[in-house]
């Protein structure tokens, strides 16, 4: 019987930064495993490289030693094009700050993803159509960025980052620029989709009750990863 490569994986995973004659040590010997369905908290003050953790889990970087498995694939070891279509086919991505293109309804921003991997613009927006519903902006689809409010701009990001039926999302302090309402609207959100689905959560975040809703609470501090 095979098991299942872990979604995600990273092994004395190191990243060091040079600023002219000085070199930054960010991370340290970090190991981590994200099976199916797991729920992760990755928590530390500001600086202590969260952010640069979450890039080189999701291919947006590379370390500067160990090394991050996607799917059981080593992401050091194929080209930028196919890291995009791991990343694509794999990971979803949620940030503070939406991204969200201002110009385009959030169907339209929630059909990129899929029009980037080569999906037909019906198909496409059916499928976007379904995960707006699924995300209670069913009514919302044909509304711009600016005319939504900003718990409904997050949850038409989280949207685009199901959109490609990932097996893992990537958040970093998806809730950070929030009111605590919605804030808790959008960690209900999470935990429903998590249990529905079985997607798994990897976030980011300084919210405390965000991080306790979550399986497992991790905390990188000096580099280094806690459990």
């Amino acid at each position: 019987m095979t098991t299942e490569p872990a979604v995600i994986s990273c092994e004395h995973l190191g990243k060091i930064y040079s600023q002219g004659p000085q070199v930054v040590q960010v991370l340290s010997d970090v190991n981590l495993q994200i099976g199916s369905g797991e729920q992760i908290a990755i928590v530390g003050s500001s600086g202590s490289g969260k952010t640069t953790l979450l890039n080189l889990l999701g291919g947006l970087d590379l370390p500067s030693s160990g090394t991050v498995h996607v799917a059981g694939k080593n992401l050091a070891l194929v080209d930028e094009t196919e890291r995009g279509q791991l990343r694509n086919k794999y990971l979803g991505f949620v940030y503070q700050f939406h991204h969200l293109l201002g110009e385009f309804t959030a169907l339209e921003n929630v059909c990129m993803p899929l029009l980037i991997a080569g999906s037909g613009i019906n198909a496409a927006s059916e499928r976007a159509s379904a995960v707006l519903s699924r995300v209670a902006l069913g009514d919302r689809q044909e509304h711009k960025p600016g005319e939504l409010s900003g718990g409904e701009r997050q949850r038409v990001a989280i949207a685009r980052a199901l959109v490609s039926q990932p097996r893992c999302v990537l958040l970093d302090e998806p809730t950070g620029n929030l009111d605590r309402h919605t804030a808790l609207e959008i960690q209900d959100l999470m935990s429903e989709l998590n249990q529905s689905l079985a997607i798994s959560f990897v976030v980011v975040t300084h919210d405390e009750r965000l991080a306790s809703s979550m399986q497992r609470a991790l905390l990188l501090k000096d580099g280094v990863l806690h459990e």
